[in-house]
């Protein structure tokens, strides 16, 4: 009898360990990235990990509206740059910078919720092609009204401080990360989920969908908002239009697909891949993006679920096999 008890015995506490890993695993890694200003002050390291962190919170937030509610938008860089265009104004007149800080998020999420409502009357690739023109007429117009170069003032410059923008930017996406993890967790993300699969049917069965779609729109701009706040705090100088560049909206797109479109975890291994392998390339090879492009194409082609789905398949090949298997 002890024989047979014993493994019983062990099956919770194996179960209980694989429940528990993941958010062990990533509280270890934080507290590994929040000393990692105590034991370098090397600006290119910090540098590379305030991106990461940057596009961790960019792609989590396009895959909010995109990979939970499939609402493909092509006009994230209007948020982002709304967000930055609003921080900056604000910090640079006088305001304390946290709350122009949170200023930036409510104003990119107001933006969107305004246009959200006549833009989701739109669905598939029109509601895509409706995003991008609108963030194309905002780029336009910020470029015109403001021509001129952005710079911090001169104390401003003296007192530059590059760990706290690390801080600032690793906390964002950290919120960003949990605010998703318990939105999915939520009674709203059946709903959402709904949309995603069959928007006619969700609707069918007592689905609000314009309710559920700017909850995520809303989600979503806020984040962005803020990740653009978080670049406008850092940028000691550029020009106004340069956060609502397309670019804003494409790489969170190609991020999201490479890591796991609609996953908690593929924005994160979707950032690592998209900032190693694209710096390692622009600095070895001269046409890099095309290679890049190569690389992208092929991991959809292999993966279509992302890098995500390595792990799964490893756990299916090294965890215990199924009942019934033979050997």
């Amino acid at each position: 009898m002890s024989d047979i008890a014993a493994p019983i015995e062990a099956k919770p506490r194996d179960r209980t360990f694989t429940q528990w890993w993941p958010a062990v695993g990533s509280v270890l890694v934080v507290i590994a990235l929040v000393i990692v200003p105590g034991l370098t002050q090397r600006q290119d390291i910090l540098n590379r990990l305030f991106l990461l962190f940057l596009c961790i919170t960019l792609g989590q937030s396009w895959n909010i509206l995109a990979g939970f509610a499939g609402q493909i938008n092509l006009g994230h860089a209007a948020f982002f740059g709304t967000g930055a265009l609003m921080t900056r104004t604000l910090w640079l007149n006088g305001m304390a910078f946290p709350l122009a800080f949170i200023l930036g998020g409510l104003v990119a999420m107001g933006f969107a919720l305004v246009i959200g409502i006549p833009t989701f009357r739109l669905r598939g690739a029109y509601f895509a092609i409706g995003t991008l023109a609108l963030a194309e007429v905002l780029r336009i117009t910020v470029s015109n009204t403001n021509p001129l170069i952005s710079t911090l003032s001169t104390d401003s410059i003296a007192s530059y401080d590059k760990p706290s923008r690390y801080y600032l930017a690793l906390g964002l996406s950290c919120v960003t990360i949990l605010s998703t993890y318990l939105l999915s967790r939520s009674r709203w993300n059946l709903g959402i989920m709904a949309l995603r699969e069959d928007e006619d049917a969700a609707q069918a069965t007592g689905v609000r969908t314009i309710q559920h779609k700017l909850l995520a729109l809303a989600m979503s701009s806020f984040f962005a908002g803020l990740a653009g706040a978080t670049f406008a705090f850092d940028s000691v100088s550029y020009y106004p239009h340069a956060p609502f560049q397309p670019e804003w909206t494409f790489d969170p797109l190609v991020i999201c697909f490479i890591g796991g479109l609609g996953t908690l975890i593929g924005p994160v291994l979707g950032t690592a891949f998209f900032i190693l392998v694209r710096e390692q390339l622009s600095l070895q090879i001269q046409a890099h993006e095309i290679v890049f492009g190569i690389i992208f194409i092929m991991i959809v082609l292999a993966l279509p679920g992302g890098l995500v789905n390595i792990w799964t398949r490893l756990r299916r090949l090294l965890g215990p096999p199924h009942k019934g298997s033979t050997g």
